[in-house]
């Protein structure tokens, strides 16, 4: 008669067994089948000389929009979030026309142009990093350290009243 944990063990191991079984037969269905793109969803050549065009005049709304607000709230992205949304959605809108992937060089590289342009002057200042109080940095030390210490305790004092737990 066999020990019930070596017969755990077995049905785990069988059925460890089948299921890898089972997903190395679901991979294989998986790799044998192929889907073939028609030629009406090949993707088609990106036309960058027309994206170049296209983005310039996305540019160009964005560029007569900023031109309504202060120039005091061009570094408050409050101001001017719907805005700056409307020339992205153009952006990739545009891209999708011309059939070109979003983000790409080309508009990476116009988005960049209209960040300097606006938003040059709006660096933040550094922030200067100063260490806490010793008193609040000995209390934020100390504490993990005596939590640590109270459940290793506890541990210790419920392993010695095991006579109780059970």
């Amino acid at each position: 008669m066999m020990d019930t944990n070596v017969l755990a063990v077995l049905k785990l191991f069988v059925v460890g067994i089948l299921v890898n079984a089972w997903m190395m037969r679901g991979l294989l269905a998986a790799d044998s089948f192929h889907i073939e793109p028609t030629t009406s969803w090949l993707r088609k050549h990106c036309n960058e000389s027309r994206l170049q065009w296209e983005v310039e005049a996305c540019g160009d709304d964005f560029k007569r929009d900023m031109g309504l607000i202060d120039p005091q709230y061009w570094c408050n992205l409050t101001y001017f979030i719907s805005e700056y949304h409307l020339f992205t959605l153009c952006t990739e809108a545009k891209s999708q026309t011309v059939h070109c992937y979003w983000p790409n060089p080309l508009v990476e590289g116009y988005i960049i142009r209209i960040h300097k342009h606006f938003f040059a002057n709006c660096t933040t200042q550094q922030v200067e990093w100063v260490d806490p109080p010793d008193d609040t940095l000995t209390i934020l030390i100390l504490i993990p350290v005596f939590l640590t210490l109270a459940m290793i305790a506890l541990v210790v004092w419920c392993s010695k009243r095991s006579d109780i737990l059970v």
